[in-house]
């Protein structure tokens, strides 16, 4: 029923329809912008989710061949985690910390299979879902690090802003995403610089007081990414100049609003300690690197690992802080295997996919500008429980399904995907 039809309708009295795409939409929209609480478990994200996916399995979700690889090595991953598991079911965490990463499996998969139909639409109410998570969870960081409302003890963490999160880390990475999709828009016109900014400027504040390295690593080069390949990608030589004039400019802004940051003596005082490279708890032989250097040979000898959450307890209660040495030790060498090769495949699948000439080409490039600087970051940090890491990793893969030659943003031929 079209938008017209239905005004008529409820001008008469009529009983008002909502079209099953539409609930499906809403749903995807609410699961996105509940992304951005993560303080309690079960978080409401996974709640949703559950709801989110009984709504879609009523109609059934296509499944491409082509997610295959992406569902056996997940599958893979996760059966090598229960098999690391098997002499540490009595202990919760453990058993927690596997069933998460298989919950997370189901979410990638799923948000890889949904893109099959009605793609463009589905990606655009994600965004909007995101954007909203971030501007709650980026409103939260900025009110706990500055102590309002005396927040303080709840949304930071060592100093840091953290919001609704558990880990001023998380919360950084987080954010990166839609700021990157910010600005994209703004380099393509289709959000004006002023507005641009401002959908900015809460996200952008909070990544920055979350002080993590990582974050702030990931936000400067997957932008950078984003900018060359939109550039690269650009319909013609007018674009293009839009996209280095804006580029220019948001970075101008950027620079501004970085100075005036740091003329600030508590913020200039973190910032100079998170800003460099030597952290006391990155060297010596007991710290970050150190650990990691030592759990190699130790791994080598342990097929099955040292169980969930185990690294912990070898190396004086710390992690991995490395996704690939945490797949051996978590998952065992199933594990870990599985887990490089999805993460070559990714690859290989995402810089495909950011050349091909589609209607959401533009969405390709923003979400694999991101999802590859945050498979780089797992080199200096856990990321294997985030949960939009495998939102993004499900987007990336369910575009790549649709193939080069899609031109009609994933709609079956003949069907109109208001009637879904």
């Amino acid at each position: 029923m079209s938008l017209s039809a239905q005004a008529a309708e409820r001008a008469r009295g009529g009983p008002l329809r909502i079209s099953y795409a539409a609930i499906k939409r809403g749903m995807l929209w609410l699961l996105a912008a509940s992304g951005g609480f993560a303080l309690i478990e079960p978080s409401p994200y996974e709640v949703v989710f559950l709801v989110t996916l009984f709504v879609f399995a009523l109609t059934g979700i296509r499944f491409s061949q082509k997610l295959l690889p992406l569902a056996l090595l997940l599958l893979a991953y996760n059966i090598g985690g229960i098999v690391s598991l098997i002499p540490w079911m009595d202990d919760p965490d453990s058993v927690r910390f596997i069933a998460v990463a298989n919950y997370l499996m189901v979410t990638a998969v799923f948000f890889a299979g949904i893109l099959s139909q009605d793609a463009a639409g589905r990606l655009e109410t994600l965004r909007r879902g995101y954007l909203f998570a971030a501007w709650c969870a980026g409103f939260a960081a900025i009110l706990g690090y500055f102590n309002i409302a005396n927040l303080g003890e709840i949304f930071t963490l060592y100093g840091r802003a953290s919001g609704t999160f558990k880990d001023p880390n998380v919360l950084g990475s987080f954010l990166a995403l839609p700021i990157v999709y910010v600005l994209q828009r703004m380099l393509v016109g289709q959000a004006g610089l002023l507005r641009g900014l401002l959908l900015m400027s809460v996200p952008v504040a909070a990544l920055f007081l979350t002080f993590s390295r990582g974050a702030w690593g990931v936000l400067v080069a997957s932008a950078g990414i984003m900018i060359v390949l939109t550039f690269l990608t650009a319909p013609s030589a007018k674009s293009r100049v839009r996209i280095a004039t804006v580029s220019l400019l948001a970075l101008a802004t950027m620079a501004v609003a970085l100075l005036v940051a740091l003329s600030f003596e508590d913020i200039r005082s973190v910032f100079e300690i998170r800003a460099s490279l030597n952290q006391e708890y990155d060297e010596g032989v007991t710290g970050r690197f150190g650990n990691q250097l030592r759990a190699i040979p130790m791994l080598l000898e342990a097929p099955n690992g040292f169980g969930p959450l185990r690294f912990r307890w070898l190396f004086n209660q710390a992690d991995p802080h490395n996704v690939y040495i945490n797949g051996f030790a978590s998952y065992g060498w199933l594990g870990g295997l599985s887990w490089i090769c999805l993460t070559v495949a990714t690859c290989l699948v995402g810089w495909w996919l950011v050349f091909w000439r589609t209607p959401t080409q533009r969405d390709a490039i923003a979400i694999w500008s991101v999802l590859f600087v945050t498979i780089l970051q797992g080199l200096q940090i856990d990321s294997d429980h985030w949960r939009h890491l495998y939102l993004m990793l499900g987007l990336v893969w369910g575009l790549a399904a649709l193939g080069p030659g899609h031109r009609d943003g994933g709609v079956a031929p003949g069907g109109d995907p208001s009637r879904r």
